[in-house]
């Protein structure tokens, strides 16, 4: 007699059941991390586990739930790879010279005063051409910052600086992945989406060039010492690479392939292929070696053995390669397990959903969604995540109340992108420390343009100013309508000057 099958009735998630999995992951994350120092992975597999085993409670089968764990590390193996490939391009702009000459001349040209207010806005410029805080900061994000070692600068300071500069970019680029995605997510348009953006980001730009030049102004990083120390990094870095403009055509293909939309990867690729070439043809080295920093990064064991580094300098040169990104991958992997264990069940779709019931107002929308963004990025470890959910949650709210989706797309943006590198789980946070070779919590205070962003968009909540209202002349205008409140007119809730 054949074997019958028994089939789990599967049970909607409570609002107990749904929070269980999130309060978890807090309380794991805060005291485990934050206070004894426990690796965040090890946690988050802890509520991954809490997570399946509630889903599980609720009906779910172990391969329903390992179904939907890799379908989300499925959907994020385009950013392993782009952080993969991060990893060789750093490796191989080492000992292709192209990082060692970015940090020679910029000996050179930074007056040491104004180090800080210059890693700003080198780093802001770069990533507005290529729409990536990842790829800015791995570049000449770690070049600012060997400046910066040899100048004996406070490094957490120029850190902080290097991520507002490399996040700028990330926020505004019509050519950064979360600048396109958040107004899809919320239905508003790209370009009304970046000019809305400046309400909350310009505030910020001046806040960081007064801080980070009167920081500056301020430090004493110009001493006779710190000058023998920098005339000796760039005379070893004169010795060790030969100066030629043909190691920033690596530089220049990046750049071109970000203006003209090109793949990431394949420009990516590209780039790192002509610095091994350079590597080999330019600065001697040998094909395996310049391979072997693209896989493990540079190592002063390349060297020639008559020559001897520094410990400074040896910590300066030796980065990159794509094994330095196993861990952060490492890390995006757990997360996911855990957003895939939570959204199995739906869970989290629950708990925000339990949030609309108690707004009242406009403003309390637009709050709410920034908090929730918060949660979001912090639960997921996932920028992107932090703009599809919210987006998809909030968007029919948003016009009910008579705001303009681009209120929305602005919100995700300032709450969960810019958020995410100050969270020490995060990929981005791992990245950014790891990297940067400086703690989540120790730039954290000093990326100011990553929370002040929230900090206007609060502020604009409960004012109204910088808050885009529905007027009849608005393509929204008929869907509001639609779903007009009784309580609330659209004569009510718009100011008397419609702020784009």
């Amino acid at each position: 007699m054949a074997k019958q099958t028994r089939t789990r009735v599967k049970k909607q998630a409570t609002f107990i059941t749904a929070v269980a999995p999130l309060v978890s992951m807090i309380i794991l994350l805060s005291f485990g991390y934050g206070f004894f120092h426990i690796k965040a992975e090890v946690l988050m597999l802890l509520s991954a586990a809490i997570a399946a085993i509630i889903a599980y409670g609720l009906g779910y089968s172990w391969t329903e739930i390992q179904s939907s764990v890799i379908d989300k590390i499925a959907k994020t193996m385009p950013t392993m790879l782009i952080l993969i490939v991060v990893g060789l391009l750093i490796g191989t702009w080492m000992i292709g010279g192209t990082i060692p000459m970015m940090i020679f001349y910029g000996l050179k040209l930074i007056n040491p005063q104004f180090i800080i207010v210059t890693a700003f806005v080198v780093t802001a410029f770069v990533s507005l051409c290529t729409g990536t805080s990842f790829g800015s900061t791995g570049t000449i994000g770690v070049a600012i910052m060997g400046i910066a070692a040899s100048m004996n600068a406070p490094l957490v300071i120029v850190a902080g600086a290097v991520i507002s500069g490399a996040y700028f970019g990330d926020k505004i680029s019509p050519l950064s992945d979360s600048t396109n995605l958040a107004p899809i997510a919320a239905g508003a348009e790209l370009y009304e989406h970046i000019r809305h953006l400046f309400w909350t980001t310009l505030p910020g730009v001046f806040i960081c060039l007064v801080i980070y030049t009167i920081v500056g102004l301020n430090l004493n990083v110009s001493s006779g010492t710190n000058e023998r120390n920098i005339m000796l990094v760039q005379d070893s870095i004169e010795k060790l690479f030969h100066m030629n403009f043909l190691i920033l055509i690596p530089i220049i293909i990046v750049l071109s392939g970000a203006i003209l939309k090109k793949p990431t990867i394949p420009v990516m690729l590209l780039s790192g292929s002509l610095a091994i070439g350079n590597a080999v043809v330019i600065q001697g080295y040998s094909l395996q070696d310049a391979c072997l920093a693209a896989v493990s990064g540079f190592s002063a064991d390349m060297l020639p053995k008559t020559i001897h580094l520094t410990t400074s300098l040896a910590n300066l040169l030796e980065r990159g390669g794509m094994t330095s990104m196993l861990s952060i991958v490492l890390i995006c992997f757990c997360a996911y397990g855990f957003a895939g264990a939570l959204d199995v069940s739906n869970s989290l779709n629950v708990v925000l959903n339990k949030l609309l019931h108690v707004i009242k107002t406009g403003g309390q929308l637009i709050v709410t969604a920034i908090f929730s963004t918060n949660l979001i990025v912090m639960v997921t470890s996932n920028g992107a995540l932090s703009e599809l959910l919210p987006g998809e949650m909030f968007r029919d709210s948003f016009v009910k109340y008579g705001l303009e989706p681009k209120n929305l797309s602005r919100t995700v943006e300032d709450a969960g992108t810019m958020i995410e590198p100050l969270i020490p789980w995060t990929a981005a946070g791992v990245y950014m420390a790891g990297t940067l070779g400086v703690p989540t919590l120790g730039y954290l205070p000093w990326a100011i343009l990553c929370y002040t962003g929230m900090i206007f968009a609060l502020l604009y909540a409960v004012t109204g100013i910088g808050v885009a209202r529905i007027t009849p002349k608005s393509r929204f205008y008929e869907e509001f309508q639609e779903r007009n409140l009784p309580d609330q007119s659209l004569t009510d809730s718009t100011p008397k000057e419609n702020l784009e």
